[in-house]
């Protein structure tokens, strides 16, 4: 568009990239066994790839859960329910599947830490480079078709973070990935998870750097701000002293 910077463009393309996690966690669980199933209408095939507008996302959220906010607390229960519904046994004989990697052991957590990778002005990423690049930075595609990094050794603990699509409805479809085209991807971790929130950090932003390089992409932080060193010295401060309120609670008194 004229008149917009590069920055502006790069900020405007990305602005729903929070609320696009909220989106899969609904797309996805739409068919939760005791509700009703949820209806998601599907674009025509040349505009499947378009970014939800703010609106749609914020309308789809209250037709599910009524008036609420964007907000950790408020993602944290889409998440819970979302794990919780695993896949119900079809017949007496059938046999739940195995979790996929990347599903949490536990759905209790009150902090979520977020960077996002945008493309530059007038270009995007392809499918092949982010699956090559994701693969080269130690991912696995898994629990919600999205990627993840694990404890190595420890699947079981869950994911340390996970990287998601900011084109909704937020998950990778391998079987079109030659074909995807997408402005950025999100990596979000929630806290507490399987390692220490400052050990978490320390995997997520070399991850994230290690990304961005191979696709030739800007890494932002959550307010869709370029990363600078002050802003992570920041992060480290905020996680330092999460994890020592953790220590606290977990210390039992004499």
């Amino acid at each position: 568009m004229e008149g917009l910077s590069d920055a502006t463009l790069l900020r405007i393309g990305i602005a729903v990239a929070a609320a696009i996690l909220i989106l899969v966690i609904l797309f996805t669980s739409r068919d939760k066994p005791g509700q009703g199933k949820r209806t998601v209408a599907r674009a025509p095939a040349g505009d499947r790839r378009q970014e939800p507008t703010l609106r749609e996302i914020l309308e789809a959220e209250a037709a599910d859960a009524g008036p609420s906010s964007l907000d950790a607390d408020e993602m944290a229960k889409m998440e819970r329910a979302l794990d919780a519904r695993g896949d119900a046994p079809q017949g007496d004989a059938a046999v739940a599947p195995p979790p996929a990697q990347g599903a949490r052991p536990s759905h209790d957590f009150d902090k979520i830490v977020t960077l996002y990778i945008a493309a530059r002005a007038g270009s995007a990423i392809a499918g092949p480079d982010l699956v090559v690049a994701a693969e080269k930075a130690g991912l696995v595609f898994g629990h919600r078709n999205i990627f993840h990094r694990m404890v190595d050794g420890h699947p079981d603990k869950g994911p340390i973070f996970s990287v998601a699509n900011l084109v909704k409805p937020g998950y990778f479809d391998l079987r079109e990935i030659q074909s995807l085209r997408t402005p950025g991807i999100s990596f979000f971790m929630t806290l507490p998870g399987p390692l220490p929130a400052l050990d978490a950090w320390d995997t997520l932003l070399p991850t994230a750097q290690r990304m961005a390089e191979l696709l030739d992409a800007v890494l932002l932080d959550a307010d869709r701000n370029a990363l600078g060193r002050q802003r992570v010295a920041n992060i480290r401060d905020e996680l330092r002293a999460y994890d020592r309120q953790r220590e606290k609670l977990t210390i039992k008194p004499r």
